[in-house]
């Protein structure tokens, strides 16, 4: 009995790690494409093919191969974890004056040198002609994503289990896969259907902004037609075929505006959980004396939650690292007599909204950091990287991607386009980014007077509460201290009432519900986090250099 067609490949990691970043993220962002698209193995297979193989292997069948792998594979995705490498590439054509160089972070995944990524295409059957074609170029593969991703790839008659897959109806409710989007390339058919209909579309975009100039000038519109030109230019922003389009360099898709490549699409895949979950290891030797203090993730959901849901979002994260950690007090904030400890060393959970990564349409929240200037030891690690996803609304679990582990100061700085985290930075002015909340309620006399202090505060309002909280966390006497009503959320100004202000689970002091905002300015660049009130090791309370 003849067995169905199937073509499978085995990719092995010479040096265990494989840098890719996906094509709807930034490089700083700290996302490693997994598994490899299959848009990125056909521009690997072409590249091979150009560089190396163009005397052994005819265009046409190089056509053939292209146009049969041009559709959704399966994965074996091996053990791996995520790292990432923190470095300076050089920068051309700038002011020397400025600096000439750029911190870059590196991330990718780390796969056994002895283990491999499977892909299998099922329903696939090459000609004698077209695996030979295979076989070379596979050979002759240098590398896959980055260059320093070097490769072994080969063709297998084994077949092998498969863990990731495209996406089928009802999947992503099981609990033990996680969604991913993978690119994909159209099929021959799908893409000269969409070629044909987006030049339709852009020939009539053209026409009526030619019709719109003929009518200012007083000219009849129904004369107006698009002259051969008009139509050639229309035609060569996009390529003739799925062949050419795999080609198109990224220069060429920006001097176009694309922002996706021309013949690709989105396919949702599932993969295994735990796909970067990395495995503890024996507990022999000394931990660190110098811990790291700071851990952040990037987020990622079918529908993001707002940073006015802050405190919702930290109270999640909180519970599973509670979870994880066995009750760590690092992240329960309780010694082993559950007593509260007193000098809010234990985790702090920040929630950014960072809107120059291109994300936060509606004020997304984007990163989610962790800081505990106790530090984190092996159980608390073990923790952060266990946690990569928590609850969401509406079925649409919110995954985090862990970007680091390090000090505060490897990623403080303004520049969010470079991945840096601006409540760490240094500055002279602060300004509320989340509500603060006072933990104080107002004095008065038994007559009702105001019980004022040595600057005519009230004490226990807003701002003699903050204040007083500054003091306590050792920063210095500000200049000035003036209500701010609102936050900027992605270019619309938020008041406070519309965050949420109050844990569902947990205890905590505070006076009322009612969230204020301040603008501080100190007498001197102060370095943060400044997270103060009820609330500031979940989100709220939090400040953002000016």
């Amino acid at each position: 009995m003849k067995s169905d067609p199937m073509l499978n490949l085995e990719i092995r990691f010479l040096a265990g790690k494989y840098h890719a970043t996906p094509w709807d993220r930034q490089v700083n962002e700290g996302i490693v494409e997994w598994p490899v698209s299959p848009w990125r193995i056909l521009r690997a297979l072409i590249s091979t093919w150009y560089w190396k193989a163009r005397d052994d292997v005819e265009e046409n069948t190089m056509r053939c191969l292209v146009e049969k792998l041009g559709c959704s594979p399966r994965y074996r995705l091996p053990d791996a974890s995520r790292g990432h490498t923190r470095h300076y590439m050089p920068l051309y054509r700038v002011d020397l004056s400025k600096g000439n160089s750029s911190k870059i972070f590196d991330t990718f995944a780390t796969i056994h040198r002895n283990d491999y990524v499977g892909v299998s295409w099922p329903d696939i059957e090459l000609s004698d002609t077209e695996a030979r074609a295979l076989d070379v170029l596979l050979e002759r593969m240098g590398y896959l994503g980055r260059a320093e991703s070097w490769v072994e790839a080969k063709r297998c008659e084994s077949g092998f289990i498969c863990n990731c897959s495209p996406m089928q109806d009802g999947s992503n409710s099981n609990s033990n896969v996680e969604i991913v989007k993978t690119l994909v390339p159209l099929s021959v058919t799908q893409y000269m259907d969409w070629r044909t209909n987006w030049i339709e579309v852009q020939r009539g975009i053209k026409l009526r902004e030619k019709q719109s100039k003929a009518q200012k000038k007083g000219k009849p519109i129904e004369k107006v037609k698009l002259s051969q030109k008009d139509i050639e230019i229309i035609e060569a922003q996009v390529p003739t075929d799925i062949f050419e389009a795999l080609q198109v360099e990224t220069t060429t898709l920006k001097k176009f505006g694309w922002s996706q490549p021309p013949g690709s699409q989105w396919i949702t895949y599932t993969r295994p959980a735990d796909s970067f979950q990395i495995k503890p290891g024996s507990r022999s030797g000394r931990e660190d004396v110098d811990k790291p203090t700071v851990a952040r993730y990037s987020i990622a959901s079918q529908a993001p939650p707002r940073l006015t849901d802050a405190i919702s979002v930290a109270d999640r994260v909180h519970v599973s690292l509670v979870k994880y950690s066995d009750g760590s007090e690092v992240f329960t904030g309780c010694d082993d007599n559950n007593r509260p400890l007193k000098d809010h060393r234990h985790a702090h959970i920040f929630i950014e909204s960072n809107l120059a990564l291109g994300k936060g349409r509606r004020g997304d929240i984007t990163h989610v950091t962790i800081y505990s200037p106790m530090g984190f030891g092996r159980d608390e690690r073990h923790a952060l990287d266990r946690l990569t996803k928590v609850w969401g609304h509406g079925g649409h679990d919110i995954q985090l991607i862990l970007l680091g582990v390090g000090k505060p100061a490897d990623i403080a700085g303004s520049d969010l386009g470079k991945g840096m985290c601006p409540i760490f930075a240094a500055s002279t002015t602060w300004v509320s980014r989340t509500p603060f909340i006072p933990t104080r309620h107002l004095k008065a006399t038994r007559a009702g007077v105001p019980k004022l202090d040595e600057i005519g505060l009230q004490i226990g309002s807003a701002e003699h509460d903050l204040r007083r909280l500054l003091k306590e966390n050792e920063f210095p006497e500000p200049v000035s201290v003036d209500l701010v009503n609102s936050t900027n959320l992605a270019g619309n100004w938020t008041r406070w009432l519309h965050f949420r202000r109050d844990r569902k689970n947990g205890e905590g002091t505070k006076s009322s519900n009612m969230g204020f905002g301040f603008r501080i300015v100190f007498p001197e660049s102060v370095e943060g986090p400044i997270s103060v009130g009820y609330g500031a090791h979940f989100g709220l309370g939090l400040f953002s250099p000016e």
